[in-house]
């Protein structure tokens, strides 16, 4: 069902007849009041309809069938013509070939029953959304008339005088009338018909309903002002919403919203751009152009804001198989103005839905029959996966029963009718005159009406408190939202600004001469820790903060490297590696192949400030002397080994026992 926008700004009658006939005795009338949100429904006779009405102003008053209002023309536009000033009639099954009310409900998702309470939930919710038409017998203009208020007869003087001070009177007011009408800008032609003294009428045909028009009727000694309403020849339909073909809408969400609405033939019709406007403006919007077949974005896949907007219409959605490059959409929209790139994202997305889409709305448009809506077979198709002459189909189906129930053509009654009619005008009369005599029940009556009248500014209230709450609510939620926020994003401020300090002064000890440092921390050299001779702890420590050439590394867990982790190590180049605990033998030799310095970390003092440190450069030089002495020791031994090896094997190679030599 294709919903308003927001929350009603008035409450919506439906009704249909509960009991009896509007050409026969006292019908019944089930009431359904929908203010968007809450239903209250009630079942009344046709004169409290009627002070309902008059009471609560409804803004509009959804049937069925118009004549259930009324039992013929004249009837229904004196009906027409009591309505309040800002309320008006719907037939929510067409105009002058209605659907039946089953019909139309199924086919914009709104529940129905063969109840009259059902019946009148169902248009009531039907005008909510906006379907149906208003019934109208008058125009837009309106006639105020200035006359004289009393005969120019003989009165008290003499009659000349007389005739002199009405005419007067009557040429006064007429002025004072077209002053106000001057003043509310109000277009206007006036009739003047001038009489001795002054004027004997005046008629101004205005541009406008009557609640607009600044003048209010009078009957006031010698002048009278009648306002009534132009009456048409006939009884007129007009939709209760603009026209609302179908379209295609392309939308391009983010920080500045814009929306492209392009119609069934691949013409642009508007664009929207708005960094303002939340998704419910942006989806009133779209209602007030159309409705949505297709709901295209030039991003795959379809951004979530898109995706929302495109379930509220039921419409199908479209994406590129991939994104759609600037230049593709530049081409696609270079017939087209836009007004900034939103703009023109949006208009591409929906003309390249309309491309992909063109060749099957023309294959719909050659099965639809000429008496068919194409736009409603085609969104039918296009985003309810239907078949052509399935829906084609449905649209023609003869549904003789319901036609005959709901029949919308008043007949002309028999003369025998029209002498029941006139006598029950008759006993109407009667019956209103032994009204105004049963005071006690006029009392109470009026009364009920008090109470009914506090009951609904009760209710009307209860809904408004409601709203609220729910409101202050949400906003509540947020706040606590946005607080949590807030807080998180402090702490980690906090800790990052505690980090900062401690990498500022890891950086003046890392890269200083000691002359702008503090007495305590000259001598000191920064110490990089690797938390295991691993690969993995080697590459995050580098992540962390760097491994350079020339840093002290101390190793935490030295145990466990293999050659390719030694390796690692030694491609950084460090200036000493200090450990706790063994060393593999494979990644001491390769070490020690890279000329790398390794030293107990035992031996140095080191002090560790959270994945930082720092030693003192005295001992970390001490360190490295003490692995230079054992390397040359290493390396002695080393030679030493060689040589007793070559000694080996030339002695083994001229032993006599052999009986041979190698030499020649």
């Amino acid at each position: 069902m294709n919903t308003r926008a927001d929350a009603l700004d008035a409450v919506v009658f439906g009704v249909d007849i509960q009991s009896g006939d509007v050409r026969g005795d006292a019908p019944s009338y089930a009431v359904v009041a929908f203010d968007g949100e809450q239903i209250d429904r009630d079942v009344v006779s046709f004169r409290k309809l009627r002070r309902l009405i008059e009471r609560e102003e409804p803004a509009l008053i959804a049937t069925d069938n118009m004549y259930e209002l009324a039992s013929d023309k004249d009837a229904l536009i004196r009906f027409l013509r009591e309505l309040p000033a800002g309320t008006r009639l719907v037939q929510v099954t067409g105009a002058q070939r209605p659907e039946p009310l089953s019909r139309v409900a199924s086919r914009h998702g709104v529940s129905y029953g063969k109840q009259p309470m059902k019946e009148a939930e169902a248009a009531a919710r039907l005008a909510a959304a906006n379907v149906g038409y208003v019934v109208s017998a008058f125009s837009d203009t309106t006639t105020v008339k200035v006359a004289r208020g009393r005969s120019t007869g003989k009165g008290g003087w003499s009659e000349d005088r007389y005739t002199r001070r009405i005419h007067g009177a009557v040429k006064t007011t007429s002025r004072e009338v077209e002053t106000s009408l001057k003043e509310a800008g109000l277009d206007f032609e006036v009739e003047r018909t001038e009489k001795y003294g002054g004027l004997s009428r005046a008629m101004f045909a205005v541009e406008a309903p009557p609640a607009k028009i600044p003048v209010s009727r009078m009957r006031s000694g010698d002048v009278r002002i009648e306002i009534e309403r132009e009456q048409r020849d006939g009884i007129e339909f007009q939709p209760l919403a603009k026209r609302r073909d179908h379209i295609l809408v392309g939308i391009d969400p983010g920080t500045t919203t814009a929306v492209a609405i392009v119609d069934l033939g691949g013409t642009v019709l508007d664009v929207l751009s708005t960094r303002t406007a939340d998704t419910a403006s942006v989806t009133k919007w779209i209602i007030e152009r159309g409705q949505p077949i297709v709901v295209a974005a030039d991003v795959t896949p379809i951004p979530e804001t898109v995706e929302k907007i495109r379930r509220s219409f039921d419409a199908a959605a479209w994406t590129p198989e991939r994104d759609l490059p600037i230049d593709r959409k530049q081409h696609r929209t270079r017939e087209a103005g836009y007004d900034n790139d939103h703009e023109r994202d949006a208009m591409a997305a929906a003309l390249f839905a309309f491309d992909d889409h063109e060749d099957q709305f023309e294959r719909i448009a050659k099965k639809v029959p000429p008496q068919l809506n194409r736009g409603e077979v085609t969104a039918r198709v296009v985003a309810g996966d239907e078949s052509v002459e399935a829906v084609v189909s449905d649209l023609t189906e003869d549904d003789d029963t319901e036609s005959e129930s709901e029949t919308h053509e008043p007949r002309e009654p028999s003369p025998e009718e029209k002498q029941i009619k006139r006598l029950k005008e008759r006993i109407t009369r009667l019956e209103s005159h032994i009204e105004t005599l049963e005071e006690t029940i006029s009392s109470k009556d009026e009364r009920i009406d008090e109470y009914e009248q506090e009951l609904s500014d009760a209710r009307r209230e209860e809904r408004r408190e409601a709203r609220e709450r729910r409101e202050v609510v949400r906003l509540e939620r947020k706040t606590k939202q946005f607080e949590r926020t807030i807080e998180e994003q402090r702490e980690s401020i906090q800790s990052l600004e505690d980090k900062l300090e401690r990498l500022k002064e890891l950086w003046k000890i890392d890269h200083s001469n000691f002359a702008d440092v503090s007495e305590e921390k000259k001598g000191l050299v920064p110490v990089k820790v690797i938390e295991q001779f691993t690969s993995r702890s080697i590459e995050d420590a580098d992540d962390r903060f760097g491994l350079v050439s020339g840093d002290v590394i101390l190793l935490r867990d030295a145990s466990g490297a293999g050659k390719s982790t030694a390796e690692l190590l030694a491609a950084c180049d460090p200036r000493v590696v200090l450990r706790k605990g063994g060393l593999s033998d494979i990644a001491d030799d390769v070490l020690f192949e890279h000329e790398i310095p390794i030293a107990p970390a035992d031996g140095v003092t080191i002090q560790e400030i959270d994945e930082l440190a720092v030693a003192r450069e005295r001992e970390v030089e001490s360190a490295i002397d003490g692995w230079r002495e054992r390397a040359a020791e290493r390396r002695r031994d080393q030679k030493s080994e060689l040589v007793d090896k070559l000694i080996s094997e030339h002695r083994a190679d001229h032993d006599p026992e052999r009986g041979e030599s190698t030499s020649g």
